[in-house]
């Protein structure tokens, strides 16, 4: 609360003096404060934008893409909360993409950076989506077409498996625990395990290692 000292009238002159120079400062930080803000949806917004328009091959293709802006260029995860957000994503219903654009917007900007980034993420291959739909049949049995696609098929492989490598070291997986990966794979291609009892057994020994260590925490703290 301000006071108003009427001493020559000096008083009231340089109260109104800082209510004037409070309430300036207050608009400037309040224009710099809605200027960042907008500055952090505009950026995941053209962030996922990219993101979804140049990721061909499906969802998990975009991990090379997605792991250098948001990791390397915006540095708004680093290499392992990043690994954690693509588990948790695979573990949630629906699309992946949309699952990794959904947890980073959230993480960055609350539930409007959630619209930002999902509606970034998919508004190009909507739209590509759309006009394929429409021309489809115009160069459906074009050979030049053809070839493209045969060009991008090992190029997609190519694009899947290097951020596996990559993101093995950031995961911790060594030759101790690498049969983990080999025996889930194994289950799924050769024996034809679904993936959800995978990923719950996944889970299920996750719990249960961690739950183990920390007792051998806990009892080798106690002695």
């Amino acid at each position: 609360m301000y006071k108003y000292c009427t001493t020559d009238g000096v008083g009231p002159f340089l109260s109104r003096r800082k209510i004037l120079g409070d309430a300036y400062y207050f608009c400037r930080f309040l224009r710099f404060s809605t200027k960042n803000i907008i500055a952090v949806y505009r950026q995941l917004f053209v962030s996922f934008w990219k993101i979804g328009a140049f990721t061909i091959g499906g969802g998990y293709v975009m991990i090379p893409l997605m792991e250098r802006e948001v990791v390397d260029r915006r540095h708004w995860l680093s290499r392992e909360e990043f690994l954690d957000y693509m588990s948790l994503s695979q573990a949630m219903p629906g699309i992946f993409a949309v699952n990794m654009a959904t947890c980073i917007g959230r993480r960055q900007g609350g539930l409007r950076g959630v619209v930002a980034a999902v509606a970034g993420n998919i508004l190009m291959p909507i739209a590509l989506i759309l006009l394929l739909a429409v021309f489809f049949r115009f160069f459906r049995d074009n050979v030049v077409v053809e070839r493209i696609f045969m060009g991008l098929r090992p190029a997609v492989v190519a694009l899947v498996a290097a951020p596996v490598f990559r993101m093995a070291k950031s995961a911790k997986v060594g030759w101790s625990n690498c049969w983990i990966p080999v025996v889930a794979a194994l289950l799924i291609w050769l024996l034809g395990v679904s993936p959800v009892w995978v990923i719950l057994a996944a889970i299920a020994g996750g719990l249960l290692y961690g739950f183990v260590a920390e007792r051998h925490k806990r009892e080798g703290g106690g002695r």
